[in-house]
Order: C-alpha cells, then sequence, then structure tokens
C-alpha cells in the first residue's frame, strides 16, 4: 500500500479512481498521497512527518518519565525536611550527649 501515493500521483489517476481499484477508500488514499508528500517535502501545512512524530513520541515518553522523577524528589525533599528522612529513623529519641 506504501506505493499506491506514488503510483497515482505519477499514473495521474483520482484517488477514487485508485480506491475503485484496489478496495482501499478514496479518503485513504488522499491520506496516504498528504503523507507521502509531507514525508517527501513537498507539503508543508502542518503535517507531522514519520521521523517527527518518532521524535515527538520520544520526548512524550522522555517528560513523562522526568515528571516522575521530579514528583518522587519533591516528596522525598519533604520528608526531609520534616525530619523523616533515612537517618530519623536510625537516630535516638532521647537527649543527645553533644
Amino acid at each position: 500500500m506504501s506505493e499506491m501515493p506514488k503510483f497515482g500521483v505519477a499514473s495521474g489517476r483520482t484517488p477514487e479512481e485508485l480506491a475503485r481499484e484496489f478496495e482501499p477508500t478514496a479518503q485513504s488514499i488522499w491520506n496516504w498521497v498528504r503523507q507521502a508528500e509531507r514525508y517527501g517535502g513537498a507539503r508543508k501545512d502542518g503535517g507531522v512527518t514519520g521521523p517527527e512524530r518518532e521524535e515527538l513520541s520520544k520526548l512524550r515518553r522522555e517528560n513523562h518519565r522526568l515528571r516522575q522523577e521530579r514528583d518522587i524528589l519533591a516528596k522525598a525533599a519533604v520528608r526531609f525536611a520534616r525530619g523523616r528522612g533515612p537517618r530519623a529513623i536510625d537516630a535516638p529519641t532521647g537527649s543527645s550527649n553533644s
């Protein structure tokens, strides 16, 4: 199917004609043609190319991970500020010998 946009553009046939012959809807073929044009740099209508989509997905995953890490560190900072950090559990509860 990935060759259909090239085939359609090269043959001069409309997506409607291709849809009658190859089964997918004309809208699907129009979408494929637009996507192929974006990938080839011929379209600048705000659509996202495959590599851009992959980068966005990667950046969203990284952003999610960083937010989780930030939340964990914020909770840990609150615990330490209240004196309930790891050492607070081991510290004696009586008077100090200073």
